[in-house]
Formats: structure tokens, sequence, C-alpha cells
């Protein structure tokens, strides 16, 4: 039989957060795959866990989820942690996950500690929904296309970030969304935990005085309805409205259906809609 990947949730700073099972299976299991071996063997030495641990992080996580699902296939019992938190959430796994599926080994999840959903409860903001981004693209289009994403978010949006990015990913906020509300926090459950809220531009302002220093969580604010409201309909204020008529055609809506479709997006009266696309007819 094959053994089993046991996805194992380990504490963001203060070591007393880790569940009675992650203890258990870590001292059970045949192997232990770390992200970072040095730094693991910390919460490892802590708690008297003397299993084998071998590396597996981003830079080898294809070649190695080979070699693990063979150990695995093999009989073998694996615990799978990351540096901090839980393992796929923006740390390194799903090749291994993936790769355990497809040769249809037992992989199981056991939950705890996780920063993201640890400085929501401590933010401030309603945040019954939200939106995970976790690190931005470092740079190039890709990251200019999500800032521009994260314009039209509607709810509130999770973020991390690195200290020696911190200051550059702030002011590329700013300069995309203008002076939205942010909360962030660092260090969570350690010694110097905090939480500041600011507008962007306040942030901006306050690092450029406090170096970061750190872990960073980040949770964006939502724009305003009005100003969400104002965003959608610039985006279309450029496209013909005949354009934008032909590709929901096209896209199988009937005339009248999509009509009604650009009315609300772009805050039009159906009649209104239908006047321009008659003067447009007009002139051509």
């Amino acid at each position: 039989m094959s053994g089993t990947l046991y996805l194992c949730a380990t504490p963001i700073g203060n070591l007393e957060d880790i569940t009675l099972r992650v203890l258990r299976v870590l001292k059970e299991a045949d192997l232990i795959a770390c992200e970072d071996t040095r730094h693991s063997r910390v919460l490892l030495s802590h708690y008297d866990i003397h299993t084998p641990v071998t590396s597996y992080h981003q830079h080898n996580r294809v070649k190695k989820a080979e070699e693990l699902v063979e150990k695995l296939a093999g009989g073998l019992n694996i615990a799978l942690i990351t540096d901090a938190g839980s393992p796929i959430i923006s740390d390194p796994g799903d090749a291994l996950v993936q790769k355990c599926y497809e040769n249809g080994i037992r992989v199981t999840s056991l939950p705890g500690p996780c920063a993201g959903i640890t400085a929501l409860t401590l933010s401030g903001i309603d945040s019954g929904r939200f939106a995970f981004y976790g690190f931005l693209p470092v740079k190039g289009r890709e990251r200019t296309d999500l800032l521009a994403e994260l314009k039209k978010e509607r709810m509130p949006v999770l973020l991390y970030e690195a200290p020696h990015k911190l200051k550059k990913t702030l002011a590329d906020l700013y300069a995309a969304l203008g002076d939205r509300g942010i909360v962030i926090l660092r260090e969570l459950t350690k010694v110097h935990e905090e939480r500041l809220r600011f507008p962007l531009s306040g942030a901006v302002s306050y690092y450029e005085e406090n170096e970061p220093k750190g872990e960073f969580v980040m949770i964006l604010e939502p724009g305003s309805e009005e100003e969400l409201l104002r965003e959608e309909a610039a985006a279309f204020s450029e496209k013909p409205l005949a354009e934008q008529l032909a590709e929901y055609v096209a896209e199988g809506m009937d005339k009248k259906t999509a009509m009604k479709q650009i009315a609300r997006e772009r805050h039009m009266s159906r009649r209104d809609v239908y006047q321009a696309l008659l003067a447009a007819e007009e002139t051509e």
C-alpha cells in the first residue's frame, strides 16, 4: 500500500500555535519535507521531534515532487511543512499534491495557522467576503495588469509582502488606486505584532520614515460604490456602443438582451442606448 502525504500547518510566529494532531504526525511520519530545513529544525527541536527531513522548496518543487511521490508509492508517510503557515497558500506544495493525485496517493490536510486569516481577524474590516491575491508579481505587464484588476475589486483584498519590497508595492498601489484605505499588519503572533491603518498616501509616508521590518500582510479596502461605478463607466467610454453591441451578439446574446447589458454597464437608460445606436447608424 502507498503512504499518505500530510499537509501540516505550522506556526507563523509563536511556536505554541500548533495543533496536537500536527505534532503527532510530525513525530510519526517517515519523512518531513521542509521549505527550509534549517528554519524548520527550530520548530522540530523545540518539540523534540527527530524525524528525518528533506528540502522541498520553490526551486526544486517539480523534480523533488517526483522523488517524494516515489517514496510515497513505496509506502512511506510524508509530512509537508513550510517555513510558516499552511502549505500551498502562497507557499510550495501544489506540484507535489497534483503529482500525488495523478498517482492515486492519499493526501490529507491538517488545518492550523494561516497568516492571511489571522490578519483578517485583526483588521477591523468587514471580512465576510474577501479576495486573496497573495504576493503581487514583481514587475512588468503582469504586475501592471493585476494592479488594474485590483482597482475594480469590490471586496477587501488580502496581500502578502516582504519587507524589502513593501515601499515599492505601497507606492505602486497608491499610483494605481488613489488614496484607498489599507490595514497593514506585521509580525503576527510575535512579540512585536503591529496593526496600522492608513490611507495609502499615509502608508507611503510612514514607511519613508520607518524602515519596514518583519513579514507583512496588507488588507486593501475596496473603493466606494460611487468610485467603482465611475471606473466601470470609464472603462467603456472609449469603446463605441455599436462595437460593444456587436461583441455581445457574437457571444450569443440577442440584440435586446445585449442592449440591456450595455445599459447596466454604462449606467444609461435602455432608451438612451437605443437612441445612441440609432444616431451612430445614421452617421455611417
